[in-house]
């Protein structure tokens, strides 16, 4: 009956439960930067490759991301780099 009631895919319990305290190998979900957040992040990148753990604090607060979301944007943006060598 009601058109468009149905839950997204990204709430499937299956991935919810990915933050739950103490769920077992569940997954994350994908983070969508905004246009913005990748352009912060990429002139950091360009300034340099690899971020130190204070850097990456420092990022992490003034973007309103986790310092795991920084870390592994900047693995992901080396990996980008080297295929596109």
């Amino acid at each position: 009956p009601g058109a468009g009631v149905q839950p997204q895919p990204e709430a499937s319990p299956e991935c919810s439960s990915a933050e739950e305290p103490g769920g077992r190998g569940g997954r994350r979900l994908r983070t969508a930067f905004s246009a913005e957040q990748i352009s912060t992040l990429e002139s950091s990148f360009q300034r340099q490759q690899y971020l130190g753990a204070a850097e990456r604090r420092k990022l992490a607060g003034r973007m309103r991301l986790s310092e795991v979301q920084i870390k592994t944007w900047f693995q992901n943006r080396r990996m980008k780099l080297k295929r596109q060598l």
